[in-house]
């Protein structure tokens, strides 16, 4: 779609350009073939009080006709000669035909009729029309060369249409005529003449690059507000919607001496940002582009706003002095046209070749539309769809008549004396297919156009094989082969897939003014590769390399002669590595297939089951390393032997009875006597047949599978299930205990309320309790054998430590443990599962109570640092040893007496605290008592701005 829209926009131009030149010169034949019969006043129409229209003079020109006559500003007129006025547009019609003839005006003065004969005067065109004719020209020449060149370069259509827009207002001059032709040049030298000063404070506020501050569609669509708000008034004005007792002329007059002061103010304003830019820019050719921009504005314009813009806005009349002020506005063009020459303006480069091709071209089309317009006659009285019509059909005749051009002038004048070498590289290219060695092909490549181009250094890039859109550097070849970036950031290569090349003029100095559209590692790479030139190496329809190539040993750059010699040679180059990856591709496979039966030996080898490949008489023939392992029979001692050799009698009996069964045979859980091992090995067994290419049977296939650990797993599963039905029968029996329990404490209860004070109730009460006691033991094993919930959420840690206290709250009192809370009320929640950290809290605090026989205080502590909770678990209890501490969180180690505890308890904590992304570490000495500190992550809360 860039492609597409870029091709759409500069057809666009074409036409815009052709459509513009073609109207200039109707225009400008008709500035001295249509002569208006002018008395030298400007007629305005006026409505009285009453509602009747008249026509006063809003401007008499000094040394007019009607000066002369003695008509006045504001006087009125009744009419000329017999025939009544009732608007102005009626005295030019009167006037017309009658050039050097007296009429007769009869005007009002004080009320009273006065008769003012005036000799009416054919006007010609003004001799400054030369002066902005050639302005206009040298605006459209430069735009049009700089475009041409460089049309994909940032600031190029910028350029051009300023440009387009000064040959616009420079030379479209309406004749008065009015005619449809005529009104089209009126309104398009309004809209050229507004857009320009906007055009150009926009590229002097964006050039070379985008300020920052300027960023943005709609902050540089600002811009344009004033031009815009001003064609729009222009607009209204003639359509009627702002004129309330003013004419059209009337508006027009005052609009044009808006228009100047609007002119001459921006490009001011435009020199002033240029030079506030200019002291800020290190490059110094970018100073210099941007000092002959700004000089060629203030010179052209200064004079110009100085003696005739500024006195006509305030209404003196153009006299001879002030119409010489034109005389410099073409500085401006030609201050713009040396910074482009001298100072490459827009990285134009210096194939002047192809300008003169495009000269030629358009002069060629011109000539065309020319012929087909002239041949109709009356050119100036066609309708515009028939001009516009005639003009695209010469815009399709454009790019082939400038192919034809660029081709014969190739090869008959510009490059004479270049074909021997041209040949030279085109008979190089086609030797390129018969080398196989990618660096000696590219190598090659690279000294040949050294010597033959004499440039300073050439560059491979090559896509990479998985992914082609990554391109690496592959060799620098040439006077500065050390100059290659470190970390080469080479994506700025995508933009010319497609392209015929990608060109930079600057590359080495201050590469962020030259690359600014551009990553800072982008722009460092294309500063430190130093290349001019990336021409894209295409095969079959795809880019494989680049090939990069620098200025000449002189600086200069490539001509187009040049550029299509490398254009040429990059496809060779394209099927050079196209071919050397083929030829290596081959070579790869080639080495594969020589160790494919290696690999294959090796699959045997580490496959994790043991393999014996046996004849029909039994004769072992392959025994891998896992078979080994598995009878301590190494391979040296079982090749060539009988399987009763090597195996028990009693299962080589059991694999020959299954032997003789077709298809695969399998044998369970068949157990096996390790060599020199007293554990048996439980194998399940695999005979297959074994056939040869022709599918007849040369032996048969054993493969052992070694399912000891399976099995040890499977009895675990067992006793795991065992459990698990222990744990379901004492949920169904504490379900049936909670209901005579319930019936005991009802009716104990009961009782005591009856008995109210008796001895009796003493017992009832006790009665009670101890009802209460079995039914918390019984929901204890209730919760015990539940599945707890896998779910995360995020957990307070404060709260299940408060949960978890008051659970064994009961047992705490009964040992005469004093349980004190130092809890951080602001601590956060940390992700995790409430039951789990439940469990270990739990295990904590009864190994504390253990730990304090006689009694004692257990401490819990929580406080955060930073995004970490941490909690602290201290007792007064006798301690563990120095030995025991390092052992605590291992498997079934426990200092409790027999039948006191499994050991497990804190391994189980220490893997739910792991699982839950906290560390636990413990602090302890013999009679001091023992501290756990848990660190756990704290969720982190997203902050909203």
């Amino acid at each position: 779609m860039k492609e597409l829209k870029g091709q759409f926009v500069g057809a666009l131009f074409v036409v815009l350009t052709v459509a513009a030149l073609v109207a200039a010169g109707i225009n400008f034949r008709q500035q001295f073939k249509y002569l208006l019969c002018t008395d030298g006043i400007t007629w305005v129409d006026r409505t009285s009080p009453d509602g009747r229209p008249y026509v006063v003079a809003l401007d008499v020109k000094k040394g007019s006709s009607g000066e002369r006559a003695g008509i006045h500003r504001w006087e009125v007129l009744d009419r000329i000669g017999t025939v009544k006025i009732r608007s102005s547009s009626d005295i030019p019609a009167i006037l017309f035909g009658k050039p050097w003839l007296t009429v007769d005006y009869y005007l009002y003065q004080d009320n009273v009729e006065v008769k003012k004969p005036v000799r009416i005067e054919e006007l010609g065109p003004e001799r400054t029309i030369y002066y902005l004719t050639a302005v206009g020209l040298a605006y459209l020449g430069i735009g049009l060369f700089v475009y041409f060149r460089r049309e994909s370069a940032p600031k190029a259509r910028h350029f051009f249409l300023l440009c387009l827009c000064s040959f616009v207002y420079s030379c479209f001059h309406y004749t008065g005529k009015l005619n449809p032709f005529d009104k089209v040049i009126y309104w398009s030298n309004v809209v050229a003449g507004f857009l320009a000063p906007a055009l150009f404070v926009h590229f002097c506020a964006t050039f070379p690059e985008v300020p920052r501050r300027l960023r943005g569609v709609f902050r540089q669509f600002l811009i344009y507000v004033p031009s815009l708000l001003l064609i729009a008034l222009y607009v209204l004005t003639a359509m009627g919607v702002l004129r309330y007792q003013v004419s059209l002329v009337e508006v027009r007059w005052y609009l044009d001496r808006l228009w100047l002061p609007f002119l001459s103010g921006g490009y001011l304003l435009g020199a002033a940002i240029l030079g506030y830019k200019q002291r800020r820019v290190e490059d110094s050719i970018l100073r210099q582009q941007m000092k002959w921009l700004r000089n060629g504005a203030i010179i052209g314009i200064l004079p110009f706003t100085l003696f005739y813009v500024i006195p006509y806005s305030f209404g003196v009349l153009p006299s001879g002095l002030m119409k010489a002020a034109v005389l410099s506005l073409p500085l401006i063009p030609l201050a713009w046209a040396y910074a482009i020459l001298r100072y490459r303006l827009m990285d134009v480069d210096v194939i002047f070749q192809q300008g003169y091709v495009y000269t030629l071209a358009s002069l060629a089309v011109l000539a065309v539309i020319y012929g087909l317009l002239f041949s109709f006659g009356r050119v100036e009285e066609l309708p515009p769809a028939a001009v516009v019509v005639l003009i695209l059909v010469a815009t399709f005749i454009f790019q082939p008549i400038r192919n034809w051009l660029q081709e014969n002038l190739d090869r008959y004048v510009f490059y004479r004396e270049s074909y021997d070498y041209r040949r030279t590289l085109l008979d190089f290219a086609r030797e390129l297919s018969s080398e196989n060695d990618l660096e000696e092909s590219l190598h090659g490549v690279a000294s040949r156009l050294l010597n033959t181009l004499n440039v300073q250094h050439v560059a491979f890039f090559l896509s990479n094989e998985d992914n082609p859109l990554d391109f690496e550097l592959s060799l620098v070849h040439g006077s500065r082969p050390s100059v290659v970036p470190s970390y080469p950031n080479l994506g700025f290569l995508r933009e010319a897939i497609g392209k015929p090349y990608l060109f930079f003029e600057r590359t080495k100095f201050n590469p962020d003014y030259v690359f600014g559209e551009y990553s800072h590692s982008t722009r460092q790479t294309i500063s430190e590769l130093d290349l001019t030139y990336y021409i894209p190496c295409t095969v079959r329809g795809q880019t494989i390399a680049f090939l990069g190539v620098s200025r000449t040993s002189k600086g200069d750059f490539l001509t187009s002669d040049d550029l299509e010699l490398l254009v040429t040679l990059s496809n060779s180059v394209g099927i050079t590595v196209d071919n050397a990856r083929l030829y290596r591709s081959l070579q790869r496979k080639v080495e594969e297939n020589e160790r494919l039966k290696e690999f294959s030996e090796n699959i045997v080898e580490s496959i994790n089951v043991g393999i014996l490949a046996a004849d029909l008489d039994g004769s072992v023939g392959s025994w891998n390393s896992q078979l080994e392992r598995l009878t301590g029979v190494t391979r040296e001692a079982a090749i060539g032997k009988r399987l009763e050799q090597v195996l028990p009698i009693e299962l080589v009996a059991t694999l020959a009875e299954r032997s003789n069964s077709p298809g695969i045979q399998h044998v369970y859980k068949a157990r096996l006597a390790r060599k020199g091992k007293q554990r048996e090995v439980l194998l399940n067994i695999a005979i297959a047949p074994l056939f040869s290419k022709d599918q007849t049977q040369i032996g048969r296939l054993i493969i052992f599978d070694d399912i000891t650990d399976r099995a040890d797993l499977e009895s675990r599963l067992v006793q795991a299930d065992k459990l698990s039905s222990i744990g379901l029968l004492a949920a169904g029996v504490a379900h049936e205990v909670n209901t005579p329990l319930a019936v005991i404490s009802t009716y104990a209860q009961m009782l005591s309320k009856r008995m109210n004070g008796d001895e009796k109730t003493i017992l009832l009460d006790k009665i009670a309790k101890q009802t209460f006691r079995a039914s918390e033991i019984v929901n204890s094993l209730l919760n015990f054998s539940r599945t707890s919930t896998l779910d995360w959420s995020e957990v307070s840690l404060n709260r299940v430590v408060r949960d978890t206290a008051s659970l064994i709250e009961h047992q705490l009192e009964k040992a005469r443990v004093t349980v004190a809370f130092q809890l951080d009320e602001s601590l956060g929640q940390i992700k995790g599962n409430q039951g789990k950290m439940q469990q270990v809290f739990l295990n904590l605090f009864l190994n504390a109570r253990d730990a304090m026989e006689g009694g004692g205080v257990l401490t819990i502590r929580s406080y955060s640092d930073g995004d970490v909770a941490h909690i602290e678990i201290a007792d007064t209890g006798a301690g563990i040893s120095a030995d025991h501490v390092d052992r605590i969180f291992d498997p079934f180690f426990t200092t409790k007496g027999a039948k006191k505890g499994t050991g497990l308890g804190l391994s189980i904590s220490y893997g739910i605290v792991q699982e839950h992304g906290g560390s636990i570490e413990v602090t302890s000495a013999p009679n001091q008592g023992t501290r756990f500190r848990l660190d756990f992550p704290l969720v982190k809360k997203t902050v909203h701005v």
